[in-house]
């Protein structure tokens, strides 16, 4: 197996211009830019060592990250990194842009937590923004997601996520994933009947949600649809109450792709 690739990084520190080539705010605090390039036949992943820490926002300046990656014909791309966790009124934006073949093969796991939660901060930052987007053929639209939490004037960011303290997005596209997609696909429904349909009580039957007046929110929730020709590529959402579910399912679900990658994600 040959992994190789070429990267670029630029970082920029404490940008004050309006013309900023990173467009969260007119001032702006903290800024990577990073270029990628995975060549053909090639297999390559990005990780991090922990939780990616957003610090409180000084003078209302947003920190930003921007990845952009090409990959190339019968390539791999992984970025499988830890969560970001938020500090008390941090802002952060980030966007990651993706250029693919048709035989190219990409898994995205983009996911947040609550913050500090052992410290009373519980969706405590002022904003959050993370955009994914994914062409074809370097300008065919492919997939284009946005994630936006930002704090309201009549609702906090905690109020709207109730008790769920991490959501997650896990995208694979391409055929060196197909077999990973359908065996997600598979699991999330299966998981999801057994959370989603409860006893109704003494007829020890099992009725719907809605029929169930002592219905508790499920303390994991996912779900999967697909996107592109043909259904090519499949996308997760979770929500859940603890990061440790959140990894668990990770690692279950992306255990298959140690024979691709040299190890299984986050494990």
């Amino acid at each position: 197996m040959l992994f190789g690739f070429t990267l670029s990084l630029m970082v920029v520190e404490l940008c004050r211009y309006a013309h900023s080539p990173f467009p969260c705010i007119k001032r702006c605090g903290d800024a990577i830019k990073c270029d990628i390039s995975v060549g053909d036949g090639c297999t390559t992943v990005l990780t991090t060592q922990a939780s990616t820490k957003v610090y409180k926002s000084v003078e209302s300046k947003c920190s930003e990250q921007v990845l952009e990656a090409r990959i190339g014909s019968d390539a791999l791309l992984a970025v499988i990194p830890d969560p970001v966790t938020c500090f008390s009124t941090a802002k952060y934006s980030q966007t990651q842009v993706f250029k693919v073949f048709p035989s190219s093969s990409l898994l995205i796991v983009d996911w947040i937590t609550s913050g500090r939660y052992g410290r009373g901060e519980k969706w405590d930052f002022e904003l959050y923004k993370s955009t994914n987007n994914i062409f074809l053929d370097a300008d065919e639209p492919l997939f284009l997601d946005t994630i936006l939490l930002e704090q309201g004037r009549y609702s906090s960011i905690a109020e709207r996520m109730q008790d769920y303290q991490v959501i997650a997005m896990v995208i694979l596209l391409g055929p060196k994933l197909k077999f990973i997609q359908d065996q997600i696909q598979e699991n999330v429904k299966n998981l999801m009947s057994q959370q989603l349909r409860i006893p109704s009580g003494s007829s020890g039957r099992y009725g719907d949600i809605d029929d169930n007046r002592f219905f508790t929110r499920p303390s994991f929730l996912a779900s999967c649809s697909v996107f592109g020709p043909k259904g090519r590529g499949v996308v997760v959402r979770i929500a859940a109450m603890t990061t440790e579910s959140v990894y668990s399912f990770l690692q279950c679900q992306l255990s298959g792709l140690d024979s691709l990658l040299g190890v299984a994600p986050y494990r």
